[in-house]
Parts: structure tokens; C-alpha cells; sequence
């Protein structure tokens, strides 16, 4: 994977759904998304860089892609993360064309801004998630692959790391209910950003 390039000052915005938002289900721990601006910020020393969260709980790539100049273009960012699928999942197979479509011109629309785009990958479910959730997740975790791959985008894979984790058991310990992590899982989606993203490695032990 290429390395960020990052100038002195940079804008991050981090986009997406309830998980990126980070409501309700780590109950005041930090999410992922305040985790790695901590070591942005803080353990990087990057302390003019400003971090800018426009998660919108319950939303999709249809959403993101429509209000994409409100949630992320009047920012101007240098770095641009994504992070979908597990509300689009909803639509099962249907839903995939359009899913990975709107996907891909929301990654050309930060590249017209010159943003550099990372794609993230969603975590797993429990067993108790809406159907078309647990069938489907893996597939749209596919389809954001291939859209990374084509049009030129970072991807951090947390459905991999999860998976490898896991295995074919349930993620409860990292899980707060069918869908939503909890601190934990939080943890770990900060963790593998980090990693993937050479900006090291969090200080507090899991």
C-alpha cells in the first residue's frame, strides 16, 4: 500500500454511518474515528491538523454520494476515509451495482478535490443481525475491494482482520448488539486504520 503524503497541515475528514458517527453503543469511550485523531494529533505530533467526523448514522452510499459536497467537499481535505456497507447490506444482492457504483463516484469526487481516498471495509455481525446483513455483508466487503482496486484508493480491511480473528465464531466480545461495536471493537477498527496507514500503533494496551 502507498504511504500517505501528507503536508505540514492537513484537513482529515472521516465519512460514513452510525459506526464512523460513533453513537451510543461505546458508552463515552472514545470511537474509532476520536482514536486515530488522537494519534494524529497528539502521539504524532500533528497538531494543527484538523479532524472533521460527518458519520450520519443510518446512511448509505446513496446518501454520502448525494450530499457529498456538505459532508466532505467544503472541507477540502488532504485525506478522505469512506466507511460503508453495513446499511447497504440491507439491500442484499439487488443493491450491489448500485452500491458499488455510488461507491466509485464518491472515491472520483474526493479525487477531483485532490483528496487522497481510503476505503474501509465493514466489521462483521452477530448471528441476530437482520438477514440481509449476515448474508450479505461479505459481498459488499468484496465490492469495496474491487472499487479500491479500480479507482485507485487506500483500503483498510476490517472484515478481514475480523474474519481472521474470528474465524467462523460470532464477535461478541467486540460487539455491543447485532450490528453496533463497542469500545472494543472500536479499538480494533482504530488499530487496523493505524496500522494500514503506517501511522503507528495505539499506546494503551487493549
Amino acid at each position: 500500500m502507498k504511504e500517505l503524503d501528507l503536508t505540514s497541515r492537513a484537513t482529515w475528514v472521516f465519512t460514513g454511518d452510525s459506526i464512523t458517527q460513533g453513537v451510543f453503543h461505546t458508552y463515552g469511550s472514545r470511537s474509532w474515528v476520536e482514536l486515530v485523531s488522537e494519534q494524529v494529533r497528539w502521539e504524532l505530533r500533528r497538531v494543527q491538523d484538523i479532524v472533521i467526523n460527518s458519520g450520519v448514522s443510518a446512511w448509505t452510499a446513496l446518501e454520502i454520494n448525494a450530499d457529498f459536497e456538505y459532508l466532505v467537499g467544503r472541507f477540502n481535505p488532504q485525506v478522505l476515509n469512506v466507511s460503508l456497507g453495513t446499511n447497504d447490506a440491507l439491500d442484499g444482492e439487488s443493491g450491489l451495482t448500485n452500491f458499488q457504483r455510488r461507491l466509485a463516484e464518491i472515491v472520483q469526487q474526493g479525487h477531483g478535490i485532490r483528496s487522497t481516498v481510503v476505503l474501509h471495509t465493514p466489521v462483521l455481525v452477530m448471528p441476530d443481525a437482520p438477514v440481509p446483513r449476515r448474508k450479505w455483508m461479505t459481498a459488499y466487503a468484496e465490492a469495496i475491494r474491487n472499487v479500491a482496486e479500480a479507482e485507485d484508493a487506500l483500503l483498510v480491511d476490517h472484515e478481514q482482520h475480523w474474519r481472521q480473528h474470528f474465524g467462523a465464531e460470532a464477535p461478541t466480545a467486540w460487539m455491543d448488539d447485532s450490528t453496533h461495536p463497542n469500545a472494543v471493537g472500536h479499538r480494533h477498527i482504530a488499530e487496523i486504520t493505524l496500522q494500514a496507514l503506517r501511522l503507528g500503533s495505539l499506546r494503551e494496551p487493549f
